[in-house]
């Protein structure tokens, strides 16, 4: 079976409404998600990915990992 996105790891469904890809569940541990997307998520290991958005106001897994991606960058000038 075909990757459905590019530069997107792994197989991930798609909604039955529209065909967009499905998101990621709440109850997900952020330390797999660190693994997985070789982030780090400032000691917070413990948590599920519900509770990470939650506390940093984000909507979806794509825009925290932007936000992390733009604090490493700012911190590295």
């Amino acid at each position: 079976m075909a990757k459905d996105a590019p530069k997107m790891k792994g197989i991930r469904s798609r909604d039955k409404g529209g065909g967009r890809l499905r998101k990621k569940r709440s109850d997900t541990k952020i330390s797999t998600l660190a693994k997985r997307y070789h982030r780090r998520f400032a000691g917070h290991v413990s948590w599920q990915l519900g509770t990470l958005l939650k506390k940093w106001r984000k909507p979806s897994l794509k825009k925290a990992i932007r936000l992390k991606r733009r604090t490493a960058k700012r911190k590295r000038r």
